[in-house]
């Protein structure tokens, strides 16, 4: 049995999220969330009888933010053992660990006993051998493609995800064109996708992709523009941010 002690340790910082309802341990020199995870929290849509696997789940935030949407069970996957003890140690921090359960596992070597309704994953953003590389081996393995790529998380999601079951992705915009050729060769399609602006007029940074077995037309949504021109976040994003968008 896996002991878990949710305490803060002196390496570690307590950071609250959605106004307080949710409470995040992370290290102060390792892999740290960004404004990615709640964009795709928000942006997965789930139903109370749902069974959801993330792969690569980090410190456990993007379950944690979920936990205020309706769902059955999430069993979140980390291959780096430290990661995975802090991201179990946050759900128990939560109360949420009869809701979430990590485990500490490649994906590729995952072998669950049934189909999922939902797959969704915050990948690398970077191919392997690109980027500048973190003198923490945990920084590089969640941000570089060094142990799985997104051609491995297709080709595994297509797997595993039920027929009428949807796979959420978010990436960098400029690996957009990439991801949409691996996405064709996995089988899986297009459902619906997004394109996130920091600010109006200026180029998207992130793509936000939902992916189905089915074929079919594809729902390309609004823009979600983060800033106004002063600076400050958008009525849609605060919300966002704020775990009121009600998605």
């Amino acid at each position: 049995m896996i002991e878990v002690n949710p305490a803060l340790r002196p390496d570690e910082t307590l950071n609250t999220f959605y106004k307080g309802k949710i409470l995040v341990l992370q290290r102060k020199n390792g892999f740290r969330f960004s404004v990615d995870a709640p964009l795709l929290a928000s942006f997965i849509q789930t139903k109370k009888e749902d069974e959801i696997l993330e792969i690569g789940t980090g410190c456990g935030i993007i379950p944690m933010l979920l936990s205020l949407k309706p769902f059955h069970h999430i069993v979140a996957l980390e291959v780096q053992q430290g990661l995975a003890d802090l991201a179990r140690r946050n759900i128990m921090l939560n109360h949420l660990d009869g809701r979430i359960t990590v485990i500490e596992k490649d994906f590729r070597q995952y072998n669950p006993w049934h189909q999922f309704d939902i797959i969704f994953s915050n990948p690398p953003y970077l191919p392997k051998d690109s980027g500048y590389l973190s003198q923490t081996e945990e920084k590089n393995i969640a941000k570089h493609e060094i142990l799985c790529s997104v051609e491995d998380m297709l080709n595994w999601s297509k797997n595993w995800l039920k027929v009428d079951g949807s796979a959420y992705f978010i990436l960098p915009e400029s690996r957009r064109a990439g991801f949409e050729l691996e996405l064709l060769k996995s089988g899986l399609s297009l459902k619906r996708s997004r394109l996130v602006f920091p600010r109006e007029n200026e180029p998207p940074n992130f793509f936000l992709a939902e992916c189905g077995q089915a074929p079919g037309g594809c729902q390309v949504m609004a823009p979600l523009i983060l800033c106004g021109q002063d600076g400050k976040y958008t009525d849609e994003a605060e919300a966002m941010f704020s775990g009121v968008d009600g998605k």
